[in-house]
């Protein structure tokens, strides 16, 4: 019988490809999506999956929990929203705490009781125990202590995979390497900060296995309960290093004016390195192969 999952945030970057990778090794696939963010992500694979479009009636989300009964719930789905606006707070809580603690209330009701969630470096500014860089972080830790509830009140048991920086040859998310790539060859500029924020990349071939490992992690070993997990290669770039090395891949003029904006407020200058890592799991894509990879896509 083949391994059966539901998967949250799956019509995102990062959870398209997880869902794909879980398709690949034979694994039935079901999704739980808000129908107005589309799925150009996930199209190619749609009639290989079930997709379930769920717009806050929580009934109805228990009730197909209970026909799916999954293996385990992958939780990827988040607004992730930085210098936010006032007005974006409920977004935020909605994305973020809300609708997490429904698909928590949905796996108690299907006695589904395994959970990989997902959560950020930004979670711990300055490699603090607690100091969410902003607000978006700070609403991912406050999931988090909603799992541990649920954790000890219904025998749920947890692990929470602390992402990086995440990246790949086909993001169309704004990211810097993209727009580098769209003026590249061209007299556009770009202003960045002075780039000395050191960077742990890991390509999303790499975040698609972490998942994976994690499920075997909690299926195999019953002593796990409440984890956290850095998904992370351990090795430190500098961002300034990173464009210079990108810009030889690309082969081609790239304006690219260092120091020219400040730096962020909070800004991560060196990510948090006291995670513990993944049991079984490393990556295996390297920056040089990474960079290369978006550059000849």
């Amino acid at each position: 019988m083949n391994n059966n999952c539901i998967i949250t945030g799956a019509t995102g970057y990062i959870g398209s490809h997880v869902l794909k990778y879980l398709l690949s090794k034979g694994w039935d696939i079901h999704v739980i999506a808000d129908p107005k963010f589309g799925y150009a992500n996930i199209e190619d694979v749609l009639t290989q999956i079930d997709v379930f479009e769920y717009e806050g009636n929580i009934i109805s989300l228990c009730e197909y929990f209970q026909k799916v009964r999954p293996d385990v719930v992958f939780h990827l789905a988040a607004a992730v929203i930085t210098n936010y606006r006032p007005e974006q707070i409920p977004v935020l809580i909605r994305s973020n705490i809300q609708f997490g603690t429904e698909i928590l209330e949905a796996m108690k009701s299907s006695e589904t009781k395994l959970l990989v969630s997902t959560g950020s470096y930004w979670q711990n500014y300055n490699s603090d125990t607690y100091n969410p860089v902003d607000l978006y972080a700070a609403t991912k830790e406050a999931f988090e202590k909603i799992i541990q509830f649920y954790v000890d009140a219904y025998g749920f048991r947890h692990i929470n995979l602390r992402l990086f920086d995440v990246y790949g040859e086909d993001d169309r998310r704004p990211k810097l390497w993209n727009l580098l790539k769209k003026i590249a060859g061209t007299e556009e500029e770009i202003d960045v900060s002075p780039g000395e924020q050191f960077l742990d990349m890991v390509h999303v071939k790499d975040v698609c296995t972490a998942y994976e490992k994690a499920y075997e992690l909690l299926f195999h070993n019953k002593n796990i309960v409440n984890k956290v997990y850095g998904v992370r290669t351990g090795r430190f770039y500098m961002l300034k290093d990173l464009i210079s090395l990108y810009k030889q891949k690309l082969n081609k003029n790239v304006h690219v004016n260092i120091g020219a904006k400040k730096y962020k407020d909070r800004e991560v200058m060196k990510p948090y390195s006291g995670y513990d890592y993944l049991p079984n799991w490393e990556s295996k894509v390297d920056i040089d192969e990474g960079l290369t990879l978006i550059a000849k896509s």
